[in-house]
């Protein structure tokens, strides 16, 4: 081995390293002076990193460098400055009602911009970037509500929840049915309920048995014509919306199974401006009622 690190190659004159593959041998190139002189500053630089900015952990904690600089306190700076900008509006959005946020030009602008981060940071994962929901969460551009479309009503739903248990909070849900009704009545009612809609029903269906089944069992909630009820949260079922699906057997699982989605409440996780401010951009959306 070392006769082969002795060896210089002919044509370069350069020694070998001693590795050879296949009678191929590595040349011992040294490395450019200036990426060496280079690699050398970089070293310097991050001795002088170390003791100037925060490095070295400790037990409890970690040097604190010359500067005493983190960048953890200049988000906090940061955010702190932004919270003051911000704090006369904010104060105006609390004070204010629902009712005259919208009344005020400056006051809706500054409120649909603080909503808009609110709801994607919150109220995204479940009804979509744009409000447009997915199954079982419902789509807010639309005009179909559930609990009410008017701003006080998008706010009451925002501020205290539905089915989550507050005293304030929107209650009542789908009972299931499956130990009421048998698979046949389940399916007439299913076809029965279809046709509220105008959908195509299965050849052979009895929508008369089904209609009658719907007048003893769900038109308490949901009305003689099936026009749905917001104090219960019972759906318009001649709308052609439908919150699961509107297959045959999406409507037989929820005779089944019933129905019945929590929204959370938001008091007291949310500020109050910052919950005025999401009711305001929900509203915003194009299904708000008057």
């Amino acid at each position: 081995m070392a006769d082969e690190h002795k060896h210089i190659d002919p044509l370069t004159g350069t020694a070998t390293t001693g590795h050879e593959w296949d009678g191929l041998r590595e040349l011992n190139t040294p490395l450019p002076r200036w990426w060496l002189w280079l690699f050398y500053l970089t070293i310097v630089w991050s001795v002088g990193y170390w003791i100037v900015y925060p490095a070295w952990p400790l037990l409890t904690n970690s040097t604190q460098g010359l500067l005493g600089y983190h960048s953890r306190a200049a988000i906090v700076d940061d955010l702190n400055a932004l919270q003051a900008q911000r704090g006369p509006m904010m104060a105006k959005l609390a004070s204010a009602s629902t009712v005259d946020i919208l009344a005020d030009p400056q006051l809706i602008d500054f409120a649909r911009a603080q909503g808009r981060v609110a709801f994607a940071d919150n109220c995204a994962p479940c009804h979509g970037a744009g409000g447009a929901g997915a199954r079982g969460y419902p789509n807010l551009n639309d005009d179909d509500w559930l609990w009410g479309g008017k701003i006080a009503d998008i706010e009451q739903s925002i501020r205290y929840g539905i089915r989550s248990g507050h005293d304030k909070g929107h209650q009542g849900n789908m009972p299931p049915f499956k130990d009421v009704l048998k698979p046949a009545e389940m399916s007439n009612v299913a076809d029965y309920v279809r046709s509220l809609s105008g959908l195509s029903t299965e050849a052979g269906a009895d929508l008369k048995a089904g209609q009658k089944i719907f007048a003893d069992n769900c038109a308490a909630c949901h009305g003689d014509a099936g026009k749905g009820n917001r104090e219960v949260g019972a759906p318009n079922l001649t709308d052609k919306i439908w919150l699961y699906g509107s297959d045959k057997a999406t409507i037989v699982q929820g005779l089944q199974q019933g129905r019945g989605g929590v929204m959370p409440v938001w008091e007291g996780r949310l500020s109050e401006p910052v919950i005025k401010a999401l009711a305001v951009y929900v509203y915003g959306f194009g299904g708000g009622e008057k």
